[in-house]
Order: C-alpha cells, then structure tokens, then sequence
C-alpha cells in the first residue's frame, strides 16, 4: 500500500510539472539582472556602427533559433524552452555592455543559454552585442 502511495504522489508532482506551459515573466528586467563578475565589469564594447551588419549576420547565424530574428525571444524552438528565451529588446533597456558580453560568452546556467567562449570569439560577440543594441 506504501509503495502505490509512494507512486502515485511522483506521478502527481510529474503531472504538476509539465501541466502547461510556463507563463512569460512580466518582471522588469533590471529586477532579475545578476551582478556581472569583476573579470567582466566595466567592459564596453569597442566597436561602433561598423560592427553592426557583421553582427546581425553572426546573430541569425547563432542566436535567431532561440531568441528570435527579431530578439523578441520568439524563435522557433522558444515555445520548447523552460525557461524560455530572454527578450533582448526589452534586455536592452537595462543590461550594460559588460552585462551582455559575460553572458554571451558564459552562458546561463539552468536554461538553454550556451556559452558562446571558444565558437565566438571576443571580437564576434562585441559585434553581436553591436547588432543587438540597434533591434527594436
């Protein structure tokens, strides 16, 4: 009788879990912005306007799928990911240079967010930091 009680209460909280889909946060992004790690505080990107259209292209190429062509966090695999993609328009707003650039390159642990450190390289990433901060 224990060991079907037992079952039933996993199945219950497995059902519980997957029951739907997860509601998009409607928190202002400043509120749920990490501290950036000294190694990267501070950092700005060193590229202008120029870094723009190599940018985009690095952007469709890598990031598109997930947050969307528009970086509205609505690409194609979005719908599956929990949590889903960040709005990078909306990240725009709050985030600082050095706050996107740690993330790019490390990544965010607990979602699908890779670390981009050894596929780009710095230069890429500030590039596509470049093409982010011209989305709407």
């Amino acid at each position: 009788m224990k060991k079907i009680l037992f079952l039933l209460m996993i199945l219950a909280g497995m059902l519980a879990a997957c029951g739907g889909p997860q509601p998009v946060s409607t928190a202002a992004p400043a509120a749920t912005l990490a501290a950036v790690p000294s190694d990267y505080a501070g950092l700005t990107n060193p590229f202008g306007a120029e870094a723009v259209t190599d940018g985009q292209a690095l952007y469709q190429t890598n990031c598109a799928t997930c947050h969307g062509d528009s970086g509205h966090g609505d690409g194609p695999v979005a719908a599956s990911l929990n949590p889903r993609p960040r709005n990078l328009v909306t990240l725009n707003e709050s985030a600082a240079d050095d706050y996107l650039f740690w993330r790019i390159r490390t990544g965010r642990a607990g979602t699908a967010m890779a670390g981009w450190k050894g596929i780009l390289s710095d230069e890429q990433i500030w590039q596509v930091i470049a093409a982010l901060r011209v989305m709407e």
